[in-house]
């Protein structure tokens, strides 16, 4: 019996086990389809950029490790990124930070960046068939310090302003390039080590900086905006905090980002959803793993992670909640840990499409609450893995763990000789 047979023969029984149960295994494998990740660049490189300037990582990021074989190059990265989509089923996209711009060796400064920096990257997805998200970066920057959109100094300020106009600007060609919005992500992070004599002076001045961004109304990119609880070196106030954002969100109409890596570690994330889908018109995620705080880990199959996905599929909300991830892990091979945490970000939305949800609603309906807990509990054991492979064969990757050889002879042939 051949492997592909085994598969198949696992997926029937599987099929049949669920639809005892109402659930619709095909309608599951269609419904994937939708779940498209936004590929974060900077895991192959370490959140280094092309900028040819001198400096080191700032702005309350740490990566920590040194496992050989990061990007140091376009060419390189772009190498990278390819090698791990073949292991990862579906069509997905790529998230590309400003300082990631196809400089030809020129020092362009942030506030002078302009669509020609990145035209290579647009011409390059397209042939690869994938589109591009782009974010705006504020840190690692000789004018970082502890405070850009909200800093009192004008000249600095003024100098973040400019460089985020310009980064939804190059998102507007981005989407218009490749017929589908980019999404514009805008994280900052402004904050002190100790508590400010005035909070809310700092938050004025970040509410007066992000009006003066958006004033500019465009058609091919979608704003969002992220909150975080703080940085190293920042840990006392964050001016960006969830409920700043929130509220700016909910008044401005933006999209809010939820990195699941910036909330205390007892918040649910998933809690969030369904009051941000009443009050904001789309969520953007950025999938992380913080251990004790944000860490940044390479992202798991785990309680919160599946928790996060039955929510919004629970909501019906696949359609406006885009899906991120956002780590760096420089203590194992950089390929590898964009495949883990690719495959467990889409195990979890399987899980989630697959869980039987009718019936759930039905017992809750009846006020069954002992039933709704049995089948929620069973339901973890149920063969959603057998759905899963056949997901994967279907889409021309990897079954299981043998992507394991082949990133470990790409390491060999490549990523190990530089």
């Amino acid at each position: 019996m051949t492997k592909e047979s085994i598969i198949q023969q696992a997926f029937d029984l599987a099929k049949e086990r669920y639809a005892v149960l109402g659930v619709d295994v095909n309608k599951a494998l269609e419904d994937m389809k939708k779940v498209s990740l936004s590929l974060h660049c900077w895991q192959a490189d370490d959140v280094n950029g092309f900028e040819n300037q001198e400096g080191s990582l700032t702005g309350g990021i740490q990566v920590t490790g040194n496992y050989p074989g990061r990007a140091r190059t376009i060419d390189e990265l772009r190498s990278d990124v390819k090698e791990a989509l073949k292991y990862i089923p579906g069509t997905h996209r790529l998230n590309l930070h400003e300082i990631y711009g196809d400089f030809q060796g020129k020092v362009v400064d942030r506030d002078e960046v302009e669509p020609v920096h990145f035209r290579s990257w647009m011409e390059w997805a397209k042939e690869n068939g994938l589109k591009l998200d782009f974010n705006s970066t504020s840190f690692s920057h000789p004018k970082s310090g502890d405070l850009t959109l909200a800093n009192p100094d004008d000249e600095i300020r003024n100098f973040w302003i400019e460089h985020t106009k310009r980064c939804r600007a190059i998102s507007e060609e981005m989407g218009k390039f490749q017929n589908d919005p980019c999404m514009m992500n805008l994280w900052v992070h402004d904050g002190s080590k100790e508590v400010p004599a005035n909070r809310l002076k700092y938050r004025a001045l970040l509410e007066q900086s992000l009006d003066e961004i958006f004033a500019t109304k465009y058609d091919n990119m979608k704003d969002c905006i992220e909150a975080k609880l703080f940085g190293i070196g920042l840990e006392s106030y964050t001016v960006g905090s969830y409920d700043f954002y929130l509220g700016y969100g909910a008044k401005k109409g933006k999209i809010v980002t939820l990195d699941t890596g910036h909330f205390h570690l007892t918040e649910s994330v998933a809690d969030k959803v369904s009051s941000l889908l009443l009050f904001t018109p789309e969520i953007m995620l950025h999938v992380s793993r913080p251990v004790r705080w944000d860490s940044d880990h390479v992202v798991i199959l785990n309680d919160d992670l599946t928790d996060l996905a039955r929510e919004i599929i629970r909501c019906n909300a696949l359609d406006r909640v885009h899906i991120g991830l956002d780590y760096f892990d420089a203590t194992i091979n950089r390929i590898g840990a964009y495949v883990v945490g690719c495959r467990a970000t889409q195990k979890a939305f399987m899980q989630a499409l697959l869980e039987p949800s009718a019936l759930l609603q039905q017992y809750e309906a009846e006020g069954k609450y002992f039933e709704r807990l049995a089948l929620q509990e069973e339901a973890k054991s149920l063969p959603w893995n057998a759905v899963w492979d056949m997901y994967c064969l279907q889409n021309n990757v990897p079954v299981g763990e043998s992507f394991i050889a082949h990133v470990q002879q790409y390491e060999k042939e490549v990523t190990g000789k530089r």
